[in-house]
């Protein structure tokens, strides 16, 4: 079952990034840059799916990203350790190899942060599916 939240009441609006359920998951997908007030409206958006919800994980899809700086490296950071405080785990997604290498050149950690190769990987973790094999394509940043 999919649910997708957003303004009041779960009416979606044009300007805010989907928030979708899947199951005891949230996905959300980023396209494009996001800017200071949608990425403010995500947090508190993503907030609230959780504790209505009852989620207990957050995949972010960062695939339709094609530039990090050190502003998306914080939204992503700070919707982790929001998350973490709700009681809920936070996979990223989709990271191009140019993502991570600027991630690196900034010298921007994400603690809190997993990583997954892909979406099914990052479900198969998230709902206590995964095998400890697939665990390879899954990391934790730590400081």
């Amino acid at each position: 079952m999919s649910e997708a939240f957003g303004g009041p009441h779960g009416a979606p609006v044009s300007d805010r990034v989907p928030v979708l359920r899947l199951g005891d998951v949230l996905l959300v997908t980023l396209q494009g840059d996001l800017h200071d007030s949608t990425a403010q409206q995500l947090q508190d958006d993503l907030a609230e799916a959780i504790v209505r919800s009852g989620a207990t994980g957050v995949i972010m899809d960062i695939s339709g990203v094609e530039i990090v700086d050190s502003f998306l490296g914080r939204v992503l950071a700070e919707i982790a350790g929001q998350t973490d405080l709700l009681a809920a785990r936070t996979v990223v997604v989709g990271m191009r190899p140019a993502v991570a290498i600027t991630l690196v050149e900034l010298g921007l950690t994400l603690p809190g942060v997993h990583t997954a190769l892909n979406t099914e990987v990052a479900m198969e973790l998230l709902t206590g599916q995964a095998l400890s094999s697939r665990f390879r394509g899954l990391r934790r940043e730590t400081q």
